[in-house]
């Protein structure tokens, strides 16, 4: 949080800086009404003139907003890194690079922020969504106290649009009975189109048309970020042939670079061999280009690799060939991001009005994740399970890497990696690692220096209050009839075009999970309680025994010279300075833990004390954490319908690639299917067709342990039809906790991935379905 405090004042700050005068808006305004004389007819009254609609200000640009996902400041070529991004380069050349720009260091926290200038847990995300435990600071949803740049855009005349994640959506509110207040289409966005939650596959994803599921598409090539780009590029160029003259903000948050790492195959084999030199040669060889292209200073120090990340040399022949693949498929995933991300800035620049707009592009809403683990994973939300490193890297999976079956993630090594110069990565945000981010920023029209660097520092709350400047808009006081929060952002307009503006911005504090940090003028005081991010078992740390750091950034860029021994008084003086900021900005209580809150049922839940649930054709993704709770326990589900051996598709199913259960009627017979975790595959088919006459079937799971007690134990499937038993099946293993953070419960078709490869996806029943019943038992 800065100490300062202000608004913009539209283009009085563009012209000259900082106003100190608090704006009085506010937001809606009220509707104009007709001035005029109304007499007892029309031949009586003065002609008649509609109200003047909403314009925005003369001059106000189009904005562009683009956000990649867990991207490391080494891992593109533009900052320095191996992963080609010319999109990027092209862009760069034009405007500027920051290089002293910080994000939250995880993803929602930097979303909420990003949208509302205020400070992560003051905008209700002190964490993912998925983790929220009602405290102010997170709740999980983005509270009507901070309204979003696109809602006060929208209200002062422009047309707005958000493709891609959106992760500040709570999930018990992710259903078809809403509410949709917390949607983008309730936070200022006139049109969505993307998928909720942290993260998805790119090849079946769950999407969503404002709050409407999208049916999967019928290509075999289909790819995520190319599908979010062709609509922001349809969208724009709509807007543009209805009013040319109404400027447009355009929100483009792709779950590239986001577990998991999915790329088209010829992209990944552009790749191969090209990352077998291993981290440790790759973190040299960027930091080189980095200082050659001044995006550190030259006397920046390259930080040294943590003693629990193995020396490439000391890894073994297959060890090297499966993090080096780990790494083509990942950067295969980059350079396709920024190709797709590339067709959007051709098209915004074919634009007439094309040199007004403000494109903003931040890469990265934190550091590179380190959360698959020392080795990686296949199945990154598997830890949750309790089945870390499984399954394994055999030749078949490494093989298939980046394709539809796996939702993996890489090494740790190559976390850090990304990450030159700095220590650690995602969630550390004690460190730069995780939260310090590559920013690009073009205005053609304003910004006439070509290929600048700036070195102020900001932070991501700044943006929302450089967008409302750049548009001449004041902040308002109230928004929709709630008084508004401060503003915690500074603006950035001065530095564009003045690169030794002095600082605009002294303090920023930082927490996730109880790792901590603060900066303070050119200082920063460092508390990790833990590195080891992808172990969700976190109940046992302590933050009141972890031992604080201390850096001066003003003469160590990269964080590699700690001064907490030869400063104490330094030191002690910022810790203070971070619990003060925490009791302001609702930081506290803090919460190290992990999987309890994932697993936690204190979060709103309309399925809660409910035993017997009735779905009808149509109910699409509905979350897992507000759907019938079949994990450690019986329950049985049942289909009405007219059924035969001629009508095949899907009944129900539940989850996707990462773990989940289908019921279904296929080639005749009724089966049903059993993902544990991409570890096994159980599949169950009656023995027999269906007669003709079928109009009742269903799958019955008989638990081998006691409901609440005993947890992932297997059971035995019997199949039925019009009452009979008609084949029966073991499932050895069942997930303990969940299925997955994307897919929901599907009925009559299978939407988002597949859980298996026994049914042709996505497989809408092609008979009379009228319902499905789940019971609990």
């Amino acid at each position: 949080m800065s100490r300062l405090r202000y608004v913009s004042c539209g283009l009085f700050f563009w012209l000259f800086g900082p106003c100190f005068v608090f704006a009085q808006t506010t937001l809606p305004t009220a509707e104009p009404r007709f001035q005029g004389h109304v007499g007892r007819t029309y031949l009586e009254s003065d002609a008649p003139q509609y109200p003047s609609p909403t314009h925005a200000s003369a001059g106000a640009p189009n904005i562009v907003l683009i956000l990649l996902d867990d991207v490391g400041f080494g891992q593109f070529s533009v900052f320095g890194g191996g992963v080609p991004a010319p999109n990027m380069e092209k862009l760069a050349a034009t405007g500027l690079r920051y290089n002293r720009f910080h994000t939250a260091g995880i993803c929602s926290p930097t979303r909420a922020a990003l949208l509302t200038g205020r400070n992560p847990h003051n905008a209700g995300f002190g964490l993912v969504g998925e983790l929220a435990t009602g405290y102010d600071g997170y709740v999980g949803y983005i509270p009507r106290s901070t309204a979003t740049v696109a809602e006060i855009l929208r209200q002062h005349g422009y047309a707005t649009a958000m493709f891609g994640k959106n992760h500040n959506t709570p999930n018990w509110e992710g259903g078809p009975a809403g509410p949709f207040n917390h949607w983008p289409t309730g936070m200022g966005f006139d049109y969505f189109y993307g998928f909720n939650g942290w993260g998805t596959s790119q090849w079946q994803p769950p999407l969503y048309e404002n709050t409407r599921p999208v049916p999967p598409s019928k290509n075999p090539d289909y790819q995520l970020t190319a599908d979010l780009a062709d609509h922001s590029i349809a969208w724009l160029h709509s807007v543009k042939a209805a009013d040319p003259k109404k400027p447009f903000f355009l929100y483009l948050a792709t779950g590239a670079t986001h577990a998991p790492h999915h790329a088209p195959r010829a992209w990944i084999e552009k790749f191969k061999g090209q990352f077998d030199m291993g981290w440790d040669r790759y973190r040299s060889a960027t930091f080189e280009r980095q200082k050659k292209l001044g995006v550190i200073p030259p006397q920046t120090a390259l930080t040294a690799r943590p003693d629990f990340i193995p020396a490439w040399d000391s890894l073994d022949a297959e060890q090297k060939a499966l993090y080096a693949r780990q790494m083509e498929v990942f950067a295969a995933f980059g350079a396709y991001a920024d190709h797709e991300v590339g067709r959007v800035l051709d098209a915004v620049g074919s634009l007439p009005d094309a040199d007004n707009t403000l494109v903003i592009y931040i890469v990265g809403d934190n550091g590179a994740s380190a959360e698959g683990g020392p080795g990686g994973e296949l199945n990154e939300i598997a830890p949750a399970n309790g089945l870390a490193n499984l399954p394994t890297f055999t030749p078949q999976a490494v093989a298939e890497l980046g394709g539809p079956h796996y939702n993996n993630h890489f090494a740790i090594g190559w976390a850090w990696a990304m990450n030159t110069p700095f220590k650690y990565y995602k969630q550390v945000v004690s460190h730069l690692g995780a939260i310090r981010n590559p920013l690009l920023v073009s205005w053609p029209a304003r910004i006439k220096e070509k290929g600048g660097l700036r070195e102020q520092f900001f932070d991501v709350t700044d943006v929302m209050p450089t967008l409302l400047a750049a548009a001449g808009v004041d902040m308002p006081v109230s928004v929709n009839g709630t008084a508004q929060k401060r503003v915690d952002g500074v603006s950035m307009l001065g530095t564009f075009t003045d690169a030794k503006l002095p600082e605009q911005r002294e303090t920023q504090y930082f927490e996730v999970f109880s790792n901590r940090g603060i900066y303070d003028r050119g200082w920063f005081a460092s508390a990790p309680i833990t590195t080891d991010v992808s172990n969700p078992n976190r109940a046992g740390l302590d933050p009141d025994k972890v031992v604080w750091e201390l850096y001066d950034l003003r003469k160590d860029f990269s964080q590699a010279h700690d001064l907490a021994r030869s400063e104490p008084g330094k030191l002690r003086q910022l810790e203070d300075l971070w619990w003060a900021q925490a009791a302001q900005n609702n930081v506290l209580p803090l919460d190290w833990r992990a999987n309890e809150r994932l697993l936690g049922s204190a979060r709103p839940n309309p399925a809660q004390g409910r035993t017997h649930f009735v779905f009808y054709p149509g109910m699409i993704g509905l979350p897992e954490a507000i759907a019938p709770n079949v994990h450690n326990r019986a329950w049985r589900v049942t289909a009405q319908g007219k059924f035969s051996s001629q009508a095949q598709g899907m009944l129900a199913t539940q989850g996707g690639m990462t773990g989940g259960w289908a019921f279904y009627i296929h080639q005749g017979r009724l089966a049903f299917d059993y993902n544990y975790g991409e570890i096994r595959y159980d599949h169950i088919v009656s023995t027999m067709p269906l007669p003709s006459d079928a109009t009742n079937v269903s799958a019955h799971f008989a638990y081998d342990g006691s409901a609440g007690k005993d947890r992932g134990l297997g059971g035995t499937v019997s199949l039925w039809c019009n009452g009979k038993q008609v084949g029966t099946g073991r499932i050895e293993r069942t997930l303990p906790a969940v299925f997955s953070v994307t897919d929901g419960l599907d009925i009559g078709a299978d939407y988002g991935s597949p859980i298996g490869t026994d049914y042709p996806f996505p497989f809408p029943f092609d008979g009379e379905l009228q319902s499905v019943s789940i019971d609990l038992e």
